[in-house]
């Protein structure tokens, strides 16, 4: 009989097997409690396995503090990608956890648990019965120790004093912070930090002697479970490249932009690490105060690269192009943008004209409305507000009116109504599913958006069925193989969309 330990939604079985072989595929799903020990750890970690009979199995890392355990000194549980796919996409609970994760309970205008029970559309109560039943402890237990292991993570991987690194993680006291951490894990923040200096810096961050800064740049390990597909999520970036707000260095595989995370204003370097399933990210403030915005960018930074997906179970999301003959690359991820008014900006640009041309224009809009910024001596720029687009007047663009009427349009929408949702934007004249999808699908990494109008996606279904015998014959046969893609696709569409756009059948089968 299969044993499922009511603390893990994954048997037990496969904990062990994972744990054992050090399956980096599983790092963060679960997390083994040493009882022997007191400590638990990630599937990779790379001390001496314990004997199954001293441990036990916990999907998340608050379960096992629940249990009364304290986080690996070695493999960092802290630094293990987010996962809490068992409780489904689109649950008021993970709602709720990705609230939180935002700092939605922390910071200098931390919310309540009543609020944020509001905001779910629920009663302060029930918020309260769904973490218990689901994460054992309650929504600001919760907040906490996910302030605390990020805290945990700064001190291993950076420099940042005491004071950064609490307020980064947002305690709005150092005291607080001092005694939370103490009472959690049993040692204070400078005795932890002590005990990392012996350890092995295992990020690489990014030296260019052509970009010079005196911004001290915060480095930090992202880290994923494999695949991917590193190599084809830079191409894409390379080629939509926007000059002077995007950066890529093909020879050593590395990406940098700038950014705006709810007006907080940056940059950033990112590439893959070689030894590990992470990518090492420098990241530049251009204001020293928003260290209390730390966390927010990482998080935004983990979305953009699509580094908390778990390809192994987004795979069976491909298998109505698989039993088609479709070549699939289990690595590919979503490459989102910087805010989701960009991505529907990009989206609206590249109306009825080819990605190059798209990317001219974007790089044309970036150019004359983009807020500059100078540092030491090389220009950078932000990709344009809402409020500049909605009174630009584009005359740089060589494009049809109307469709500069929709960008001013929806940048005057989305300045007037800035807790609006893509969806809202079908208001706006000129902005349409196909657009509103595609804004959510790289502005908001909305797993689920299968672009079945999309032209491309079109040439590469109707290619692949004739290939393989099951030629489509009408657009009314057409539309009815997409829904039941759709439904067959769920809730991973947006995977089946990259894989059809990266693979090309026509020339696959012509060499």
């Amino acid at each position: 009989m299969v044993q499922i330990n009511s603390d893990c939604n994954i048997t037990a079985q496969i904990c062990q097997q994972a744990r054992l072989s050090r399956d980096a595929r599983f790092d963060g799903q679960f997390f083994t409690g040493v009882l022997t020990t007191g400590i638990y750890c990630r599937s990779i970690c790379p001390a001496p396995a314990a004997y199954e009979k001293n441990v036990r199995y916990f999907d998340s890392a608050i379960k096992a503090a629940n249990a009364g355990l304290r986080p690996c000194l070695r493999c960092r549980p802290d630094s293990a990608p987010s996962s809490f796919a068992w409780l489904g996409t689109q649950t008021t609970l993970m709602r709720a956890i990705k609230l939180i994760e935002q700092g939605f309970l922390s910071g200098d205008n931390a919310g309540t648990v009543e609020s944020l029970a509001q905001k779910l559309g629920i009663s302060s109560r029930y918020l309260h019965k769904l973490f218990n039943q689901g994460m054992g402890t309650s929504p600001k237990r919760f907040a906490l120790y996910q302030q605390l292991m990020f805290a945990k993570q700064l001190l291993h991987q950076t420099q940042l004093s005491m004071t950064e690194v609490a307020m980064a993680a947002g305690f709005n006291s150092i005291r607080r912070f001092n005694e939370f951490f103490k009472q959690q894990l049993l040692l204070t923040p400078s005795d932890l930090r002590q005990k990392s200096r012996g350890s092995t810096d295992d990020t690489h961050p990014y030296n260019d002697n052509q970009v010079r800064t005196y911004i001290k740049p915060i480095t930090l390990a992202l880290s994923y479970r494999p695949p991917l597909s590193w190599s084809k999520m830079l191409a894409f970036y390379a080629f939509r490249q926007v000059d002077n707000m995007e950066v890529i260095d093909d020879e050593l595989g590395r990406y940098g932009r700038t950014f705006s995370f709810d007006g907080v204003d940056g940059f950033f370097y990112v590439s893959p690490n070689i030894d590990k399933p992470q990518l090492d990210v420098s990241i530049y403030l251009l204001d020293a105060n928003d260290i209390k915005s730390l966390h927010h960018i990482v998080l935004q930074l983990r979305r953009m690269f699509d580094l908390d997906a778990d390809m192994v179970v987004i795979r069976q999301a491909l298998l109505p192009i698989i039993t088609l003959g479709a070549q699939i690359d289990s690595g590919l991820r979503i490459p989102a943008t910087g805010s989701v008014f960009e991505a529907a900006c990009r989206a609206v640009l590249g109306q009825q004209v080819s990605v190059l041309q798209a990317t001219k224009l974007l790089n044309l809009l970036v150019k004359h409305y983009g807020t500059t910024l100078l540092i030491d001596g090389k220009t950078w720029r932000l990709f344009p507000t809402p409020e500049t687009i909605a009174a630009a007047s584009l005359d740089e663009l060589n494009m049809p009116g109307a469709r500069k009427l929709a960008l001013n349009a929806l940048g005057k929408f989305v300045h007037q109504h800035a807790d609006s949702t893509p969806d809202d934007w079908l208001e706006v004249k000129g902005i349409g599913p196909w657009t509103v999808a595609y804004a959510k699908m790289r502005g908001l990494s909305d797993p689920d958006m299968f672009l079945s109008s999309d032209l491309v996606i079109k040439k590469r279904l109707y290619a692949l069925h004739e290939q393989a015998g099951q030629s489509i014959e009408t657009p009314k046969s057409y539309l009815s193989i997409a829904a039941d893609m759709t439904k067959q696709a769920s809730p991973w569409g947006s995977y089946l969309t990259f894989q059809l756009w990266d693979h090309d059948p026509v020339a696959a089968k012509n060499g």
